[in-house]
């Protein structure tokens, strides 16, 4: 089943304004184009940040992969996710996964119901990360074309749930200039089809270049869009894991912030009194403070010991403290 016709039509009329720009995607704007970001962009377009108003410095939301294991041994349905987020850890905003429900971005029944159980436990639709969709850095730009078609379909998901985001990856290949190139070409092309949705298209840090702070950050400069921004994951700075090379992630933090439209709170585990023990959460929290971010702080739970159920426990509690410690 399809999505609903104003759906179908908004999609129509970003591609039809797309194919209107100059230059095809298979173009990469030159440096000249650019001129920053900086959270500015054209007025009255960037999506209201849906911020914390019960006086607390940010919100707490969860992703969908902290609970992977549990939903790949059928032990959770996702579409039960945005209740069992409610009933389980009394969380009020969810962030999907794509790839767990990676055949229902147009089946306006399951999206219906996955919406009706979130609405019903009072939780928020907060974003959808989209994987396996293409690499909106291709090197080709026929590829790269696709890659920003091909993720459309949950742009229609993700404004359908009532979410603000979906969030998207910049992985291409060459170098370091030609991928940041790239990458910011197909992500400019897909925030011009997301200005039809009033979503955000953010980028989280997940391997290869895009876990170096400055190269991120210089995409976000080159994509030059009000609607493209990032989603900072505390954990993902390892840039090659064969090698070791990693990103330092306080100031990867540092950098990506000012872009940030969301917020990924990874944990690995956690000593005898609540402290992350791989993380400084305290300085990383205060970073995400002082750019002036008070809005979904998402708890991803990556550890093994313990369980997801006590891991994610765990990460909301050491969030909660921190709240008021920063508060």
């Amino acid at each position: 089943m399809s999505l609903s016709r104003r759906l179908f039509l908004a999609s129509a009329t970003a591609a039809s304004a797309a194919a209107l720009l100059p230059g095809g995607l298979g173009t990469v704007a030159s440096a000249d184009h650019h001129k920053g970001h900086g959270g500015k962009g054209k007025k009255g377009m960037k999506p209201a940040r849906d911020n914390a108003t019960d006086g607390k410095p940010y919100k707490i939301s969860l992703a969908q992969w902290s609970l992977h294991r549990t939903i790949r041994a059928g032990e959770l349905d996702p579409i039960d996710f945005p209740k069992f987020a409610r009933t389980e850890f009394d969380i009020g905003g969810v962030e999907y996964v794509n790839q767990f429900f990676k055949d229902k971005a147009n089946d306006e029944a399951y999206l219906s119901e996955m919406k009706k159980r979130g609405d019903d436990h009072d939780v928020s639709h907060v974003l959808i990360m989209v994987d396996g969709e293409g690499r909106l850095g291709d090197p080709s730009g026929k590829a790269r074309k696709q890659a920003v078609d091909q993720h459309v379909k949950w742009l229609d998901a993700a404004k359908f749930l009532g979410c603000h985001s979906i969030r998207v990856n910049a992985a291409s290949e060459g170098s370091w200039e030609q991928q940041r190139d790239h990458a910011a070409d197909g992500l400019r092309r897909l925030g011009e089809k997301a200005e039809a949705y009033g979503l955000n298209v953010l980028v989280e840090n997940h391997g290869g270049l895009s876990s170096n702070g400055e190269w991120l950050a210089s995409v976000m400069k080159y994509a030059d869009h009000p609607l493209v921004g990032t989603l900072p994951d505390f954990g993902n700075f390892i840039i090659d894991r064969k090698t070791g090379e990693a990103f330092d992630r306080y100031r990867g933090l540092e950098l990506l912030m000012p872009y940030a439209e969301a917020v990924s709170a990874k944990t690995y585990g956690f000593d005898g009194e609540g402290n992350e023990t791989t993380i400084d959460y305290p300085r990383m929290m205060k970073t995400v403070l002082e750019n002036d971010y008070h809005s979904w702080v998402g708890i991803e739970w990556e550890g093994n010991d313990p369980g997801e159920i006590e891991g994610i426990k765990q990460t909301k509690a050491l969030l909660e403290r921190l709240q008021g410690e920063l508060g």
